[in-house]
C-alpha cells in the first residue's frame, strides 16, 4: 500500500476538499485525485463522494480513516527509532556498579532531555563490533589491547582513571592498615573471581602482576560480587581488589576493610570509544560532560600498563 496514498486520502478528509488537501500537501489537485483513486482501485471500494461543498468520505472511507491514521502514525515511529537524535543514545557500560556507570546516572541528572539506552557487552570485541556497525553509539573501555589497536574509524578519549583498594576481612594480615603500598601486596593472596582471558581487564591485571611480582588468583567461578564479599569477609588469606568508585553495600557483621593502594596507585584507565562517523547530536554532549565530570587521567604517581596510553 502506497503510504503517500494514503496520506493524501487523510488530507482530504481532514480538509473536506481535494483541492485544499492539493494546497496542504504542495502537490496538484491532478497528482491528489490520481493518488485517491490508486487507493481505491488497491482497497476495490470508492473512499470519496463528490459534492458542492467538497468532497465526503464514504461509509467504507469512515471505516478506513482511523486505521490510515494509524498506519501514518506507525510510519512516523518507524522513521524516528532509527533517525539520530530521535532515538536513545545507547552507550555500553562494562558493569552496573562500577564506576562509569556513575558516569552515565550522573550525566543523565545533568541531561533529562536526552533519552538513554545502557546496556552491558562483555569484552572489547565485541563492543567495537556494536560500535562500527551502529548498534550502540559508544563504549567505555581500555583504550586497546596489547598487540590490538583500535580500527582507525574508531575514535577514544580516555575519561578516567579509577584508583584500585585491596578490600579485605577483618582477620586478613593486611587489614589494619590505613594504606599499602603496592610492595606490601607482595605474598599475598589476592582473589579476582571472573578475569577472562582476552579481555582488556585480564590483560590490565596481568601487566600488574608482571610489573609488581603480585600474585593474583581467578581460581573458581565467578557468583557474583555478593558470593565475593562473603568469601573475603570469612577467609584471612584472600583479599581482592576493588576500584575505588565501585557501589558496594555489605552486611555489618561482614566487618570489611577497604584500603587505598599507594606508591603507585594502581589505576584502571576507561576510555570513551565512539565511531567516528557517528551522526547522534547526543554524543558531543557526553563527551563534553566527561571532560569536566572526572579528574585529569595519568596523575604522577599512578600507574597503568603502557599499551593502554593513546599513541
Amino acid at each position: 500500500m502506497d503510504l503517500e496514498a494514503v496520506r493524501t486520502f487523510a488530507a482530504i478528509a481532514e480538509a473536506g476538499q481535494f483541492q485544499k488537501a492539493a494546497v496542504d500537501l504542495s502537490i496538484t489537485q491532478q497528482a491528489v485525485s490520481k493518488r485517491v483513486a490508486a487507493l481505491e482501485r488497491d482497497l476495490g471500494v470508492r473512499l470519496f463522494t463528490r459534492t458542492p461543498r467538497g468532497a465526503e468520505l464514504t461509509i467504507d472511507g469512515q471505516a478506513f480513516l482511523p486505521h490510515a491514521r494509524e498506519l501514518l502514525r506507525a510510519a512516523e515511529r518507524a522513521v524516528a527509532s532509527v533517525r539520530a537524535g530521535r532515538r536513545p543514545l545507547r552507550v555500553d557500560v562494562l558493569n552496573s556498579r562500577g564506576a562509569v556507570s556513575g558516569l552515565m546516572r550522573d550525566f543523565h541528572r545533568s541531561h533529562p532531555d536526552i533519552d538513554l539506552d545502557v546496556l552491558m557487552l562483555h569484552d572489547i570485541e565485541t563492543a567495537v563490533a556494536a560500535v562500527r556497525s551502529g548498534t550502540i553509539d559508544a563504549t567505555f573501555r581500555a583504550v586497546a589491547m596489547p598487540g590490538r589497536p583500535l580500527p582507525e574509524d574508531i575514535a577514544s578519549v580516555r575519561v578516567l582513571d579509577e584508583p584500585l583498594h585491596l578490600l579485605t576481612g577483618p582477620a586478613h594480615a593486611l587489614a589494619g592498615a590505613r594504606t599499602l603500598t603496592v610492595a606490601d601486596l607482595a605474598g599475598h593472596r589476592i582473589w579476582m573471581p571472573g578475569i577472562v582471558p582476552g579481555t582488556e581487564w585480564g590483560a590490565y591485571y596481568a601487566d600488574l602482576v608482571a610489573e609488581f611480582g603480585l600474585t593474583i588468583e581467578a581460581t573458581g567461578p565467578n557468583f557474583g560480587s555478593d558470593a565475593l564479599l562473603d568469601t573475603i569477609a570469612d577467609t584471612p588469606a584472600l583479599a581482592t581488589f576493588m576500584s575505588e568508585r565501585t557501589r558496594l553495600v555489605w552486611p555489618a557483621a561482614h566487618g570489611l576493610r577497604r584500603i587505598p593502594v599507594t606508591d603507585p596507585t594502581p589505576v584502571y584507565p576507561h576510555s570513551l570509544l565512539w565511531h567516528r562517523d557517528n551522526p547522534h547530536p547526543a554524543l558531543p554532549a557526553l563527551r563534553a560532560h566527561l571532560a569536566t565530570a572526572a579528574p585529569t587521567p595519568g596523575t604522577p604517581g599512578t600507574w597503568t600498563p603502557a599499551w593502554t596510553h593513546p599513541h
